[in-house]
């Protein structure tokens, strides 16, 4: 688990040239470049930091919506922030994960306009409150609050954050050509092994221990 900043898997993409002029020129051009590193500040924009090739710079704090996979976009069909990440960061504590299973689906997003939007699986990021010695403000680890960010590579050449209920995946081999629409509730609960269980190991010095009901 990182805090506040975390590696991320070395994307080949563009960024709009207007987020390097703090919106003063640069509008509609691109500069080509790597992603490095995420940052997660709670309460705000996940924040990306890219390598700029072309100037060996790189540049830090821009969010999703700074970035093109591809130039030839078509602007009437390109999302804002807001829609691309409809949740800012939880928590200062992150973690970058490749989901093995879902790598490479092509899937589907729901959109804050009720549309959806198709595009592939590629990372996810997740965060917690890790450290057990300091105030947790956060609800990064409420069950009905907390969201992942999966980042996904959409059709229209932007990329998206969106969390488990904002998008459906799809495999080939696994998934029915027809899916059934998810009509579950969101998961309220915690759950724990040992809480309220009538029985105790710690009488025992066995290896094989003997269980003794309480």
């Amino acid at each position: 688990m990182s805090y506040l900043v975390a590696n991320l898997p070395p994307v080949q993409c563009y960024v709009r040239k207007e987020y390097l002029y703090d919106f003063q020129k640069g509008h509609g051009e691109y500069e080509p470049c790597y992603w490095v590193s995420v940052k997660s500040i709670k309460g705000k924009a996940l924040y990306i930091e890219s390598l700029l090739t072309n100037y060996g710079a790189l540049f830090d704090k821009l969010p999703i919506s700074a970035y093109v996979w591809r130039t030839d976009i078509i602007e009437s069909e390109q999302l804002t922030l807001d829609h691309l990440e409809i949740w800012d960061a939880f928590s200062y504590n992150i973690a970058v994960l490749r989901k093995e299973t879902l790598q490479g689906l092509q899937c589907k997003v729901f959109m804050k306009d009720r549309k959806m939007y198709d595009g592939n699986y590629m990372f996810t990021i997740d965060s917690c409150h890790s450290d057990p010695n300091e105030l947790d403000t956060s609800l990064s680890e409420t069950p009905n609050e907390h969201k992942s960010f999966n980042i996904i590579k959409l059709n229209n050449g932007q990329f998206a954050a969106q969390p488990n209920n904002r998008v459906l995946f799809y495999d080939q081999s696994l998934t029915p050509r027809g899916v059934t629409k998810p009509d579950f509730k969101v998961s309220t609960h915690e759950f724990f092994c040992e809480n309220g269980a009538k029985w105790s190991a710690g009488d025992s010095d066995e290896f094989f221990y003997e269980i003794t009901e309480k």
